[in-house]
């Protein structure tokens, strides 16, 4: 799958999912921060998108700190799926409601 396509699908899903009513997922710019003075998401909308990106991708988002580089953009979540999408046949998808992720940009 091309790196676009997955780049708009997820802004599909950030609208979408995070019910940003009134947002186009087209004005959702691929570099923007997710979080803080970008988009403004918070941990909540980050756990929330993660479980919909490992039920859409088929991938699984690590918890903690290693979740900041992954959630910085719609452009990293992007380079991410495309890394790991299918490296991971077999082992269970993470990101439950323990999960812990930023709630600001780092």
């Amino acid at each position: 799958m091309a790196e676009s396509t997955i780049r708009a699908q997820i802004k599909q899903l950030i609208v979408r999912e995070l019910n940003l009513e009134g947002k186009d997922p087209a004005s959702i710019q691929d570099e923007a921060p997710l979080f803080g003075e970008g988009l403004g998401l918070d941990s909540l909308d980050a756990l929330q998108l993660a479980m919909s990106i490992e039920e859409t991708f088929g991938v699984r988002i690590p918890e903690g700190d290693e979740a900041r580089p992954i959630f910085r953009s719609v452009a990293s979540l992007a380079e991410y799926i495309l890394r790991n999408q299918g490296a991971q046949d077999g082992v269970p998808l993470a990101g439950g409601p323990s999960a812990s992720f930023p709630s600001s940009a780092t």
